[in-house]
């Protein structure tokens, strides 16, 4: 199929600066890649710690994991889907054959790149374009779920099966009146905590969501969580809550030492911690803490693929209260004031549409 020669791009210039350019249309390297041509691709939280500097990676690549769109061309060995299909990616790829990938452990496979990003000979250009390439498509694409709307589908792509990660790793494997009746504590209500308070609802009745910004606070209240603004000290009132125990489970989804150490205070003893916020920093814990605890801590990155249809199922019944999450959309030509926003916390995520 013939191509374009040019695409207009988001790049990545320096800490604070991104730029929208003109950059060659990718083109299939691998009889496994395809050819996407994206349709919408987001911003995430977790493009803002190379944005604000706080993850240190070269300059001039694409950025961009949540993205979707319909397959502009296929590699020969790419048989599951035709040209014009409507898909979503996965945020990193997977082989679909290695060690973890067998296991649905998707986010460690041994051959995975991570879309939208320089750091490492693992990462490739991601979805802030016009059109970019997939490796391993036969497993990294899902052609389009019906159960959700078109509007709502890059979710997908990381940040509400990352949700539903953070919740489930603990609550859906302990019998359901104990769920039911736990005390889940969400530390953090930007857009992946908001999808791991709806994620965490499936199972739990009594959430608490903390954060430093009321309008992100009004929102997880919105979904039925319990909102404690991060500066009203929110180890006393969780413990408060729980006859001084403190919570059965809390979702880590910010991703740094200061999140973290409020989560050791929330937990209570014998109680877990699921975390997974990009960590940036070396992290240093009190050992005496942790021990008197009994603390367990689950950490790391989503295996989109490996969960994604349960994390499907979910969304299916919620999406309509998440709808909030994708109504701010801008031109791909508008990155640069749209990375300022979202930077700000002005929004609560962008979709560009290029």
């Amino acid at each position: 199929m013939a191509q374009e020669k040019s695409m207009r791009a988001v790049v990545f210039k320096g800490v604070g600066n991104v730029q929208v350019e003109d950059r060659k249309v990718p083109t299939i390297r691998d009889p496994r890649d395809a050819i996407i041509k994206v349709t919408v691709a987001a911003l995430c939280g977790s493009d803002l710690h190379w944005y604000r500097g706080h993850q240190e990676t070269p300059t001039g690549f694409i950025p961009g994991h949540e993205f979707a769109g319909v397959i502009h061309e296929l590699g020969s060995q790419v048989t599951e889907f035709n040209i014009g299909d409507s898909v979503v990616a996965t945020f990193t790829t997977q082989c679909g054959e290695c060690f973890y990938c067998k296991r649905k452990q998707t986010s460690r496979c041994s051959q995975s790149f991570l879309f939208g990003n320089s750091a490492g000979n693992t990462s490739i250009d991601g979805g802030q374009a016009e059109y970019v390439r997939v490796p391993f498509a036969s497993s990294t694409l899902i052609v389009r779920p019906k159960e959700i709307p078109e509007g709502m589908l890059v979710l997908m792509g990381d940040i509400f099966p990352t949700g539903y990660f953070a919740a489930s790793r603990f609550l859906k494997n302990i019998p359901q009146d104990e769920a039911k009746s736990s005390t889940t504590v969400v530390v953090g209500c930007g857009p992946v905590g908001i999808c791991a308070i709806a994620a965490a609802s499936k199972w739990c009745d009594n959430i608490i969501a903390i954060d430093m910004v009321p309008e992100r606070l009004e929102e997880a209240r919105r979904l039925g969580a319990k909102p404690i603004l991060h500066s009203d000290d929110p180890a006393a009132k969780v413990l408060a809550s729980t006859e001084g125990r403190g919570a059965d489970f809390v979702l880590e989804v910010v991703g740094n030492a200061a999140a973290m150490e409020l989560c050791i205070q929330l937990v209570r003893p014998f109680g877990n911690i699921s975390s997974v916020g990009v960590q940036t920093e070396e992290l240093v814990f009190n050992g005496p803490t942790l021990y008197a605890k009994n603390v367990t801590i689950a950490w790391g990155r989503c295996p989109v693929r490996g969960i994604f249809e349960e994390a499907l199922a979910r969304l299916s019944e919620v999406h309509e209260k998440l709808a909030f999450l994708c109504q701010c959309r801008m031109n791909l030509e508008q990155a640069p004031e749209a990375y300022k926003l979202f930077n700000d916390r002005k929004v609560h995520k962008v979709l560009f549409s290029p």
